[in-house]
């Protein structure tokens, strides 16, 4: 039993200084891999940060601030709980709602084809559309324009899978269709930090989010520059909800 232990660390001794030499190797050959998706270009999970100062804290999501930002809080009418947090900016918006997902796969593939089966009953349109945070979808929801003509209003998901969650993202106003107008909320995305929790959550469940302390109203005096203003929370719309 003595010398089976002993070779196995031998064993394991060698195995280990030839994965050294492998990456030395790669390294002078400039070939090592970086490290690259998500966890490096957002949106990231509470354990890639290193802290958590300096964010607007939500609960379930932590928001880097930004001048001219203001932010709502979405409630559902029958429990009175918060359903979504939406950010608006210039002219846009972008809600955002944060679920539980499972440890071994992601959610989006599924959840645009829910999405995209609920605007059809509608009698909307969808298309699916490459972007910055992979696939998106375009949505075009039948809407009565002022002067009584049927009209569209357009919505743009994109959606991104992480540990143990899933993240999504409407797009509305003038950021719905144009790409550069969408720059400021994407790069916001971009910073959000999720925090999932350790409890046991069925797939699909949303992560809870609530109001800040002392931020039921416009940034009091003395608040960082560029620390969101807030309205008082409201109904959020029905159409994007996929639980």
């Amino acid at each position: 039993m003595v010398f089976g232990r002993r070779r196995k660390a031998k064993m394991e001794e060698a195995a280990h200084l030839e994965e050294v030499q492998d990456y030395d190797a790669a390294d002078e050959a400039g070939g090592v891999p970086e490290a690259s998706g998500r966890s490096v270009t957002g949106p990231f999970d509470v354990s890639e940060v290193s802290s958590k100062d300096g964010y607007v804290d939500l609960g379930a999501l932590l928001i880097a601030p930004r001048e001219g930002l203001q932010l709502r809080l979405e409630v559902e009418e029958a429990t009175q709980r918060v359903v979504a947090v939406t950010m608006d900016l210039d002219g846009s918006s972008l809600q955002l709602q944060a679920f539980a997902a499972p440890r071994s796969e992601g959610l989006w593939d599924e959840i645009r084809e829910q999405i995209g089966q609920s605007v059809g009953s509608q009698g909307g349109q969808v298309e699916e559309i490459p972007g910055e945070f992979g696939t998106e979808l375009v949505a075009k929801l039948p809407s009565g324009i002022n002067d009584g003509t049927q009209g569209y209003r357009v919505a743009r998901f994109i959606g991104v899978d992480g540990p143990r969650w899933f993240l999504r993202g409407v797009f509305g106003g003038e950021a719905a269709l144009n790409r550069e107008a969408a720059a400021g909320l994407e790069e916001l995305f971009r910073k959000i930090v999720v925090i999932r929790g350790d409890n046991p959550m069925p797939p699909r469940d949303l992560l809870q989010l609530r109001l800040p302390k002392d931020a039921a109203g416009p940034a009091p005096q003395g608040a960082p520059e560029g620390a969101p203003e807030f309205e008082q929370p409201e109904r959020g719309p029905e159409i994007t909800q996929i639980g």
